[in-house]
C-alpha cells in the first residue's frame, strides 16, 4: 500500500477489458492518482497528444495496455492496421516517456509474439527462435519490437521499462462482438444465443485440435500489478495460468456450462491458428510471486453469467 500511495499512474487502455481490472486493482491498493487517457482526447498514435498527456499528468509510472486486438478473423482482415497502430503507439509512448523521465514503464506484449512452433510450455528464452504464426504475425511482431525498444532504452538511457507477455485473456467485460472477439467470448455468444433462439447447431472455425492456455482477467491484472511493484529487470516475463485445453474440448465445455443442447459443426476450411499455446510461468513466480488462482470452469461460469446479464 505504501508503494502505491505516492504513485501517479497513467494506464493506457485503462477503460478497456484488461485495463478496467488493472485500474480497479490500483484503487484497491490505495493508489490515489490514476489517470486513464481516452482515445478521443489523447490519440497515442500522435506524438503531440502523448506529449500533452505526459505534461498534464506527470506520471511516476505508465502501464501501457492500449492495443488494437482481435481474433484470427480480425487479424487476417486488418494486418496493416494491427501492425502500424500497435507499433506506433508503443514506440512513441516509450520515446516520450524517456524524454519526460518517467521513472517506470510496464509494457504489455502478447503471446502472439512467440514463434509458430515453440516447445511447450513456452519459455521466455524461446521468443526469438522463429517467426510467429502467420495469421497474427503482424500484431505479434509489432508488440515484440517494443521489447527490443525497452531493452535498448534500458541499456543506453537507464530506463526502467519491463515487458510482460500475458496469455489469452477471458472474463467479464470481454469483447463479444463476433467481428473482432477472441475464441472464448465468441463461443459463449454463439452458445447462449443459440440456446435462447432454439437453434440446433453452432458453427466453429477450424478442426478444434489446436490447444490454448487462458487466464482469467482478474488474475492477469494482479500479475501485472505485482510486476509493476516488484520487477525491475530487462528480461520479458510470461503471465499465464499453466493450463492448456484444446479448442474442441473448450467448445464442448462451454456448450455444457451454457446449457446449449445442440450440435457443434466444425468448418475445416477456416484457419486453426497456432498449433499449441501454453506458457512456462516459472519466472513470474520466482521474480514477483505470481500464480493464477481462478479455476477455469469457475472463470467460465462468471463470464457466461456476465454475458447473459449484459448482452441486451
Amino acid at each position: 500500500m505504501s508503494f502505491w500511495a505516492d504513485q501517479r499512474v497513467v494506464v493506457t487502455g485503462g477503460a478497456g477489458f484488461l485495463g478496467s481490472f488493472v485500474v480497479e486493482g490500483l484503487r484497491a491498493r490505495a493508489c490515489r492518482e490514476v489517470f486513464v487517457p481516452r482515445r478521443r482526447d489523447y490519440d497515442l498514435r500522435d506524438r503531440e497528444a502523448i506529449r500533452r498527456l505526459l505534461r498534464e499528468t506527470r506520471p511516476t509510472m505508465i502501464i501501457h495496455l492500449a492495443a488494437v486486438v482481435g481474433g484470427i478473423g480480425a487479424n487476417q482482415k486488418h494486418p496493416g492496421q494491427f501492425f502500424y497502430d500497435n507499433a506506433i503507439m508503443g514506440i512513441e509512448l516509450i520515446e516520450q516517456a524517456r524524454q519526460f523521465n518517467v521513472p517506470k514503464l510496464v509494457v504489455i506484449g502478447t503471446i502472439c509474439a512467440y514463434p509458430k512452433f515453440t516447445p511447450v510450455p513456452f519459455k521466455e528464452d524461446d521468443l526469438w527462435n522463429g517467426y510467429p504464426e502467420e495469421t497474427n504475425a503482424p500484431y505479434g511482431i509489432a508488440k515484440k519490437a517494443l521489447l527490443v525498444q525497452c531493452q535498448a532504452y534500458r541499456q543506453e538511457y537507464g530506463m526502467n521499462a519491463i515487458f510482460l507477455l500475458p496469455v489469452n485473456l477471458y472474463g467479464p467485460r470481454d469483447n463479444f462482438d463476433p467481428e473482432s472477439s477472441h475464441v472464448i467470448p465468441a463461443l459463449i455468444k454463439k452458445c447462449v444465443d443459440a440456446r435462447d433462439s432454439g437453434q440446433s447447431f453452432i458453427e466453429c472455425w477450424g478442426t478444434g485440435t489446436p490447444t490454448r492456455e487462458f487466464i482469467y482477467v482478474e488474475d492477469a491484472a494482479e500479475g501485472i500489478l505485482l510486476a509493476a511493484e516488484h520487477y525491475n529487470k530487462p528480461d520479458p516475463v510470461n503471465i499465464g495460468s499453466g493450463f492448456e485445453i484444446s479448442i474442441r474440448d473448450l467448445a464442448q465445455l462451454i456448450v455444457r456450462l451454457s446449457g446449449f443442447r445442440g450440435e457443434i459443426r466444425w468448418d475445416k476450411s477456416r484457419p486453426d491458428g497456432q498449433p499449441r499455446r501454453c506458457l512456462d510461468t516459472t519466472r513470474a513466480w520466482r521474480e514477483f510471486g505470481f500464480r493464477a488462482r481462478t479455476p477455469f470452469e469457475e472463470g467460465l461460469r462468471r463470464t457466461i453469467a456476465w454475458y447473459e446479464q449484459n448482452r441486451r
